[in-house]
């Protein structure tokens, strides 16, 4: 099991946007603490991601026009809730190809295996 302080910087960093847009794709709505739950609960704690970390990410995404945000009152506080917009979807799609292809292409030079032709 990987701890999470191993790679944080090195790996999580390049990341993050791509994990953002993916569990915003699968989720109409969600607000920052909810993002942070999910992952770990998805990677078994093998991720946790900080606030010092997710928020700026947000808010980048944000100003690139990729999310919109909501704020809603919840009892006594108020909530801020992002969304996908339309070219956000579109950059979802764009960044999880992207990531299977690096990771493609990182296994291949990690195994010292030539990939296949793509000619015949």
């Amino acid at each position: 099991m990987y701890n999470y302080l191993m790679y944080k910087n090195d790996w999580l960093k390049g990341s993050l946007k791509t994990i953002i847009l993916k569990l915003l794709s699968e989720h109409p709505r969600m607000y920052g603490y909810e993002i942070t739950r999910m992952v770990e609960q998805q990677t078994e704690n093998n991720i946790k991601l900080t606030e010092g970390a997710l928020y700026p990410a947000l808010h980048k995404l944000e100003s690139q026009g990729l999310l919109v945000s909501q704020k809603v009152n919840v009892g006594k506080r108020i909530r801020k809730y992002y969304s996908l917009t339309p070219q956000g979807q579109t950059a979802a799609l764009q960044h999880i190809e992207e990531y299977f292809s690096f990771v493609r292409t990182m296994l291949v030079l990690l195994s010292n295996k030539k990939p296949p032709s793509s000619n015949p």
